[in-house]
């Protein structure tokens, strides 16, 4: 009986070598003359032991990593396919302290399967939640959405469920569902591991979308840099093509569902849902003005459900296990999991699935820990590039929606990149409004121009030119970005600016109104001049 042996085909251990290391692992059974099976699965989100290889034992699967090439051998002649004791060896997977403490709904399958092979997708609970949905009517499934409280993962947190109450209830001849998988921001890999991970769980929650809303066609919008991603969705497809479960009768149920991926052209404002339909209608990406909503007239002006990758990815399990069951994750009005991702400078990067509730201090040290420099962290941007910066003082602020609106935070989708106390935050927040310069499509005054100004601004106040009119001037700025720009992408902008501003304003060359027994106490921002 041959031996499981499983080696990541993800974007994050094939960067560290993960080909390489299966091919010596085959190469080395042979000469061995041992009967091996080499499963290609997705990463588990444990960057920092990459390539984390696996080997199945009566026992479970034993976790060794991180593994080199020239490792390869050294593991064998140890008898690492027994599970063998040796250097790399990190225990039972699933009992790694890192995973053993998540809480993974949507991720459940990530790492133990091959994503692209249909068997594994059944044999854990694949296509459950489609199954159950063909069994009820499209109004059924939208109040299943609505009753689980599901809300859009990509960042707004909009409620999933009325968005697609919204598209069922518009009469059109067609209606499209849209992924976006745009995945942008810093920080943030979530989307990408389950594209490469996990397509059909993808796939699966745009099909329940469709069924739901009335919808036949479906579109992935990819982003360029995602090559392994746009691969292993189009051979799940392709798989899914050839037994009935997409086309004109999916499952033999009578239902007409299609999927294509579509690949962007790499802008950043093209995560912006009304940008990205015009890039998919085959134009350049300009944010359009709302209303009319999306919902109403979409892509080719017909009714169109926008939702992000992993808004998509946990419809599955609420129609498979029921609305109550993804209910009850999570805290206030913020229901569920969220795949938090750990960058930057942080000793444990990778990817943490967790109820809504958690504190950034909990992620940072608990699992992360502590900074990879060995230095004290110093801020965590959460939410992408357009995220505020958080000082120590707001990291026991539990992560829900709510609680960091609050605080005039965002949760964002979830990406958290983590400075050590080196980081110049002037520099960050000037970066902030150079980003918005370059990346800004250009339509509304207040982004393009006054992105441009942004920068020109922090550059006086960096070099004491009238610094304290500048502040002045910097904040006016940033209250006519947050009101008057046409979408994120200028409204946001200011919230790292404003951030750096008043919880660091010593990285400013400006005197810090702390009280100086208590330098960590915080400053919450007040309106949109201290937001």
């Amino acid at each position: 009986m041959s031996t499981m042996i499983y080696v990541p085909r993800d974007s994050a251990a094939l960067a560290v070598g993960a080909d390489r290391i299966a091919q010596r692992i085959a190469q080395e059974a042979a000469a061995r003359q041992l009967d091996i099976q080499l499963v290609r699965n997705g990463s588990r989100g444990l960057f920092w032991l990459e390539p984390l290889v696996e080997v199945a034992t009566p026992e479970g699967r034993i976790a060794y990593g991180p593994v080199t090439p020239d490792d390869v051998a050294d593991l064998f002649e140890a008898g690492f396919l027994c599970g063998a004791p040796h250097r790399l060896r990190q225990g039972l997977t699933e009992q790694i302290p890192y995973l053993k403490s998540q809480q993974r709904l949507t991720f459940a399958r990530m790492g133990v399967t091959d994503p692209t092979s249909l068997t594994d997708y059944v044999a854990h609970e694949g296509f459950s939640g489609l199954h159950a949905a063909l069994a009820m009517a499209p109004s059924e499934i939208v109040q299943q959405v609505l009753d689980a409280g599901l809300r859009g993962r990509g960042g707004a947190a909009f409620p999933t469920g009325i968005k697609w109450k919204t598209v069922l209830d518009a009469a059109a001849p067609q209606k499209y569902i849209v992924c976006n998988a745009d995945e942008g921001d810093s920080g943030t890999f979530s989307d990408r591991m389950t594209m490469e991970g996990d397509p059909f769980m993808l796939m699966e929650g745009m099909m329940i979308a469709g069924i739901a809303t009335g919808a036949t066609q479906g579109y992935i919008y990819v982003r360029s840099e995602y090559p392994h991603a746009i691969a292993a969705l189009n051979e799940a497809i392709h798989v899914a093509e050839l037994v009935g479960l997409l086309g004109d009768n999916i499952a033999g149920s009578g239902r007409r569902f299609s999927l294509q991926v579509r690949k962007g052209a790499g802008s950043y404002v093209c995560g912006e849902e009304t940008a990205l339909l015009e890039s998919l209608e085959g134009r350049r990406g300009i944010v359009r003005a709302k209303p009319p909503l999306p919902a109403i007239q979409g892509l080719f002006g017909r009714p169109t459900v926008i939702n992000n990758v992993i808004t998509f990815a946990s419809v599955p399990l609420i129609l498979a296990r029921g609305a109550a069951f993804y209910r009850d994750f999570g805290v206030g009005r913020s229901h569920g999991t969220l795949p938090f991702q750990l960058a930057g400078n942080i000793k444990h990067g990778g990817l943490v699935e967790r109820a809504f509730g958690l504190t950034l201090r909990e992620l940072l040290y608990d699992y992360g820990g502590g900074s990879a420099s060995g230095r004290p962290i110093k801020a965590v941007q959460v939410g992408g590039p357009l995220g505020t910066y958080v000082p120590e003082s707001q990291w026991d602020v539990p992560l829900d929606y709510e609680a960091y609106a609050a605080v005039g935070a965002t949760v964002g989708h979830g990406g958290l990149v983590v400075h050590d106390e080196t980081a110049d935050l002037s520099r960050l927040a000037r970066y902030a409004m150079e980003f918005c310069a370059i990346e800004s499509c250009g339509k509304c005054t207040p982004c393009r121009i006054g992105s441009t100004r942004g920068v020109e601004v922090i550059d006086k106040i960096r070099a004491d030119h009238n610094r304290t009119e500048q502040v002045i001037l910097l904040r006016d700025l940033c209250n006519t970005m947050v009101n008057g720009s046409l979408c994120a992408m200028g409204s946001m902008t200011p919230f790292p600016v404003l951030s750096a501003l008043n919880h660091f304003p010593q990285d400013f060359g400006l005197p810090d109104p702390r009280p100086a027994n208590n330098p960590s106490s915080d400053h919450t921002p007040r309106g949109v001049e201290h937001a």
